[in-house]
C-alpha cells in the first residue's frame, strides 16, 4: 500500500519552503483585497513577502477581531452589509454582485460564519485521511454534524477527493448509525473520538459485530492516548487531525505517533501568546517553545494571513518517521486565550507580552493571580539571568502603567517557569 498521499509530502524541506515563500505574495496581495485585510495591510508591498521573516513582521488576526467584524458587519444598518466581516472574498449576489459565489456557508459557535468554495478538497482533509489509512473506494462513515457547522463537510470532501464513498451519519441516533456501520460494512469512521467509543461500546452491549470498520480520523476533542489505545484493542485504528473551521485542516497525525505532520497547503508559525512574535527556533537539546499556533492559507476565497487560532502547540524538531518532510507540531496544549479579571479589570496576554518588550532582559514571563475573589493579588513571575539593580520595581511600574493594577514581581533564573504557553495562570478559589 503506498505509504504517502502524493511526493508533495516527501520534498526536500528547502524545496518546499521555496515553493511556500514563492505562493507568499499571491496571497497577501488578496488578503489585500478583501476589505478586513486591505486596512491591516496597507502600505505593504506583497511582491516584498518572500520569507518567514516578512511574513512575521504582518499583523496577526485573532479570533475574537474575526468575531468583532462580522458582528459589526451584519448587524442593522451595516454599509455594507457582509456577515464574513470583510474576510471573504466569495459569497452571493445579496452581498456584492462581484463577488465570486460561494458553494456552502456555515455557522460556528459565536456565531462565526465561513465560507465554502466549489474546490476539490477545499478544506484539505484528504491528505489527513490517506494517513489514517484510508484508501479510493473505502465507504468512510462521517458523525460529524452535517447541520450548520463546516465538520461533517470538511471530512466529507476530503474523503470523496480520495475517490471514497461517504455515509453521513452526523450526530445523534446512535442506534441507527449502528446498524448502518454494521449493514453497510463501513471501512473507516470519521468524528469526535468520544462517539466512535459510545459506538463500539453499544456495539458490544448490542452484540452487533463490526468487523470491517478497522481505521479512524479523529478530532474536535482531545485525543488521550489511553483512548487510542482503548480502540485499538478492540480493532480500530485511529488518527487524529487538527482542523478549525476557519482555517481547516492544519495538520495531521502518522503512523509514527510523534507529533502531527503540518499540511502541505498552509504555513505554521507559533507565536508567543499575546504577541505577534514568534517564539525562538529551538536549540540543540533545548524543549521548544509553547505559543499560539498562527496560520496562513494558501486559499485566494479566504485569505487568512497569520490567522491566530487561539490554541496553543510548540514546533517539533526534525521530520517524521514516515518519510514526511514538512513541519512537526506536538498537537493541541490549550487555549491561549488567558484572560483574567482581576479587581474588576480585564489582564490579557498582550499586555503581559507588552511588559516584557518594555525589559529586553526579561525571557519568559507569567502572571500568577492568586487568593479569593475580591480579595486577590497579582504576581508576575519573570525569568532573567543578571537582573540589574531595580528591575522589580521597574517592572511593577510598567505592570501598574499597563494593566492598571498593582502586582508583586519576582524574578526567577532562566528555565524556572514551565514551558507550557501559559502566560496568565488564574490560580484563585472559587468555592
Amino acid at each position: 500500500m503506498t505509504q504517502h498521499h502524493d511526493a508533495l509530502e516527501t520534498r526536500d524541506p528547502a524545496v518546499r519552503e521555496a515553493a511556500l515563500m514563492a505562493a507568499l505574495p499571491a496571497q497577501v496581495a488578496a488578503a489585500q483585497q478583501v476589505p478586513a485585510l486591505a486596512g491591516k495591510l496597507a502600505g505593504i508591498d506583497a511582491r516584498a513577502i518572500t520569507s518567514r521573516a516578512a511574513l512575521a513582521a504582518l499583523p496577526v488576526t485573532r479570533k475574537h477581531e474575526l468575531l468583532e467584524r462580522q458582528q459589526a458587519g451584519r448587524a442593522p444598518g451595516a454599509a455594507p452589509w457582509d456577515p464574513f466581516g470583510g474576510f471573504s472574498a466569495i459569497g452571493w449576489r445579496a452581498m456584492t454582485a462581484t463577488r465570486r459565489p460561494a458553494r456552502r456557508v456555515y455557522q460556528s459557535p459565536g456565531p462565526i460564519y465561513e465560507p465554502d468554495a466549489d474546490t476539490p478538497d477545499y478544506w484539505r482533509a484528504a491528505r489527513a485521511l490517506f494517513a489514517a489509512g484510508v484508501r479510493a473506494g473505502d465507504l468512510v462513515h462521517v458523525s460529524f454534524s452535517y447541520h450548520l457547522t463546516p465538520g461533517a463537510w470538511i471530512m466529507d470532501s476530503g474523503a470523496q477527493a480520495l475517490g471514497c464513498t461517504v455515509f453521513p451519519g452526523g450526530v445523534g441516533n446512535t442506534e441507527m448509525q449502528l446498524q448502518a456501520l454494521s449493514e453497510l460494512r463501513a471501512d473507516a469512521y470519521a468524528g469526535t473520538p468520544s462517539f466512535l467509543r459510545i459506538l463500539i461500546e453499544k456495539a458490544a452491549e448490542s452484540g452487533v459485530a463490526l468487523p470491517s470498520l478497522k481505521k479512524a480520523l479523529v478530532s474536535g476533542e482531545a485525543f488521550p492516548p489511553s483512548l487510542r489505545d482503548w480502540l485499538r484493542e478492540r480493532g480500530v485504528d485511529a488518527y487524529q487531525a487538527y482542523a478549525t473551521a476557519d482555517v481547516g485542516t492544519i495538520a495531521y497525525e502518522t503512523a509514527a505517533r510523534e507529533g502531527l505532520v503540518v499540511d502541505e497547503g498552509v504555513i505554521v508559525e507559533i507565536v508567543r501568546p499575546g504577541s505577534d512574535e514568534p517564539v525562538p527556533e529551538p536549540k540543540a537539546g533545548q524543549a521548544p517553545e509553547v505559543g499560539e499556533v498562527v496560520v496562513t492559507v494558501l486559499n485566494a476565497d479566504y485569505p487568512m494571513v497569520r490567522f491566530g487560532t487561539g490554541d496553543l502547540s510548540a514546533m517539533l524538531p526534525g521530520p517524521c518517521p514516515t518519510g514526511r518532510t514538512n513541519h512537526r507540531i506536538r498537537g493541541w496544549m490549550g487555549r491561549a486565550d488567558q484572560t483574567a479579571k482581576v479587581r474588576g479589570m480585564f489582564v490579557h496576554p498582550s499586555q503581559i507580552e507588552a511588559v516584557r518588550h518594555r525589559h529586553p532582559e526579561i525571557g519568559r514571563a507569567r502572571l500568577v493571580v492568586e487568593g479569593e475573589m475580591a480579595n486577590d493579588r497579582m504576581t508576575l513571575h519573570v525569568e532573567c539571568a543578571q537582573p540589574p539593580d531595580g528591575l522589580a520595581a521597574a517592572v511593577a511600574a510598567s505592570v501598574r502603567d499597563v494593566t492598571k493594577l498593582r502586582a508583586d514581581v519576582a524574578i526567577v533564573a532562566p528555565g524556572t517557569l514551565p514551558n507550557d504557553g501559559r502566560v496568565i495562570e488564574d490560580a484563585r478559589r472559587y468555592d
